[in-house]
């Protein structure tokens, strides 16, 4: 069966580029990647589980083709994304001024989007914590910064007024985990 990952996923890859870009720039951006892959984005649903690989393939294009090689986009892309799910389909995860109990819901939130691995959330004080992610057969830098990036806006979306997120182990950098210092201020 392979790696999974849900349609959401993809879909808010296509809303950002659309917001951001322009529909000509997500037809430029299909365009650049093989033709069974152009296919399975163009038929994407919000609830459908996709190769990881295909997604993959993804972010690496829009790197690409509207990055120009900056992977920093992927953060906006991941805000985008919590954004979209948090305030629709995935709402009941949001705990207004209590982030904390956000946080621990780390591990369910994963499974909404991932098949294989789980994530981790411990406290290390009332405003900060360690987010990890085990036994995740597939991972790249960009999914890193799609993680950081969600876990920002989706923070700010339970009443955080700033947030900092740093990753201190990447498995694309050949580490163990993902694993990521976060804390806020209220």
């Amino acid at each position: 069966m392979g790696v999974k990952i849900r349609g959401g996923i993809l879909l808010a890859r296509k809303t950002f580029v659309i917001e951001y870009f322009g529909e000509d720039a997500w037809e430029r951006v299909l365009k650049s990647m093989p033709l069974e892959d152009q296919q399975v984005l163009r038929a994407i649903i919000h609830v459908g589980w996709y190769p990881f690989e295909t997604g993959k393939l993804l972010d690496q294009t829009i790197v690409d083709v509207l990055g120009r090689g900056d992977t920093g986009i992927f953060e906006s892309i991941g805000a985008k994304s919590a954004r979209e799910n948090l305030s629709k389909a995935q709402k009941a995860f949001i705990q207004p001024g209590n982030p904390q109990a956000f946080m621990k819901q780390a591990d369910t939130i994963y499974k909404f989007y991932y098949n294989i691995g789980r994530r981790e959330y411990v406290s290390t004080g009332p405003n900060s914590g360690v987010l990890t992610t085990y036994d995740a057969e597939t991972f790249s830098e960009v999914d890193c910064l799609t993680v950081i990036g969600w876990y920002k806006e989706a923070l700010k979306m339970c009443g955080v007024k700033a947030v900092m997120m740093n990753e201190i182990q990447c498995r694309a950098r050949g580490d163990k985990v993902c694993q990521y210092e976060v804390s806020w201020a209220l």
